[in-house]
């Protein structure tokens, strides 16, 4: 155990120190000079206008992931669990988790060429359908370039997060249902008051996995868009990158970091204290 924990601390919580030291200064990478600064980086970020779209996008990926890759997931999986033929159980899994099986790159540049205001399926499929008036540049928009990688990435992701619900969903014992069926629970009675409760441990988990990803998203930005136009589409982790790695501010890059890695870590106790609280109650 001593051999794990030393590894576990030199590769994960060492880093993470050594970011916050790096935060108080400006560092230059290429020549190596240090110059101490205390707080000034982030009494930069808290004025950067970019860094607080950048948030807002994040957060905006955090909240539309949860609906989709957690709840609408959830509900897939029952749908697909509630199936009597167990061939069909097995062929919706699979349609559904090949996107999943896709490299986010090449994922993000198959939409790229979807979303071509000129060559693209998506407004040529508008224009056939009659929507005609809903065509434009999707990822040239400011109003329209995050939401469109959102979108992409929401296609992705989805499959795997159903696909784990699935699992939580065929530990329950069918007992249960047959016994609600005969009490006279409909579906949707049975969705709410017997499989969420049963599957709240997984629900938990997909909810804090999924607001990490969402705080440290960044192929798909980058693939996509690179954060513009007009930085309407950064998020925290392309402008780390940016400022630390393209414009040679480590320092304020850091500083970004340790806003990310606070963001996650006080919504993941945020979220296993409120599950744990309601395993107690229940």
């Amino acid at each position: 155990m001593a051999i794990s924990l030393i590894v576990l601390c030199w590769f994960v919580y060492y880093p993470i120190v050594d970011n916050f030291l790096i935060s108080t200064t400006e560092e230059d990478i290429f020549t190596g000079e240090v110059l101490h600064v205390g707080l000034a980086n982030y009494e930069r970020l808290i004025n950067d206008p970019v860094v607080w779209r950048a948030l807002w996008n994040n957060f905006a990926y955090a909240g539309l992931s949860i609906v989709f890759q957690v709840f609408g997931a959830f509900v897939l999986a029952a749908t697909i669990e509630g199936l009597a033929s167990d061939r069909w159980r097995r062929f919706w899994r699979a349609v559904y988790f090949i996107p999943s099986a896709i490299s986010i790159t090449v994922s993000g540049l198959l939409f790229y060429f979807i979303y071509q205001p000129k060559i693209g399926l998506l407004n040529a499929a508008l224009e056939n359908i009659g929507l005609g008036f809903l065509i434009q540049p999707w990822l040239g928009s400011e109003q329209t370039a995050i939401y469109a990688i959102i979108a992409m990435s929401q296609w992705q992701g989805f499959g795997y997060s159903t696909l784990l619900f699935a699992v939580a969903i065929q530990k329950i014992p069918r007992e249960l249902f047959d016994a609600a069926i005969m009490d006279g629970a409909g579906p949707i009675r049975r969705l709410w008051s017997l499989t969420f409760p049963l599957t709240r441990e997984m629900t938990g988990l997909m909810v804090i996995v999924t607001i990490t990803g969402a705080f440290q998203v960044f192929n798909e930005v980058m693939v996509m868009t690179g954060g513009g136009p007009n930085n309407s589409s950064q998020v925290l982790g392309t402008w780390l990158y940016q400022q630390g790695f393209i414009e040679n501010n480590f320092g304020y890059g850091a500083a970004i970091a340790a806003v990310v890695f606070v963001v996650t870590l006080l919504t993941g106790i945020a979220q296993l204290w409120y599950t744990k609280r309601r395993r107690v109650q229940w």
